[in-house]
């Protein structure tokens, strides 16, 4: 029998999304899905929130039992397909710049300490 991580795959995979670029979409760690996958292990109740608040078409009696169809509607299934896709182009480049504005904190900060070391140096040789 399989596990709704395993349903959760086939769907990522129907969707045309990677398994990354699903986690991204629904908020979860990097690897998530994968991680999950490999262990067989099952998919928490917060995760499953996520991923019918993101995906609405995903039918959740299907995802969680494997009985019914995956989507609940035909049409649903390619119409957010795009709108996912622009939604999560959007959400990689916050992601992206968050973490471009972080590095450059972390270097700013790195060198507002190098130099005042500098300065405090300079500060002792000048008194001796």
């Amino acid at each position: 029998m399989s596990k709704t991580i395993d349903r959760l795959v086939l769907f990522i995979k129907e969707i045309g999304l990677s398994a990354r670029q699903f986690d991204i979409s629904i908020g979860t760690a990097n690897g998530y899905t994968l991680r999950m996958h490999k262990n067989k292990a099952s998919v928490g109740s917060d995760v499953i929130e996520k991923i019918i608040s993101t995906y609405p078409q995903i039918n959740l009696v299907w995802l969680i039992t494997g009985k019914g169809d995956m989507f609940l509607s035909k049409e649903s299934k390619h119409e957010k397909k795009d709108v996912d896709l622009g939604a999560l182009e959007k959400l990689i480049e916050q992601k992206i710049e968050n973490k471009l504005t972080e590095d450059n904190s972390e270097l700013v900060q790195r060198l507002l300490d190098e130099i005042n070391k500098e300065i405090e140096l300079t500060r002792k040789k000048l008194k001796d």
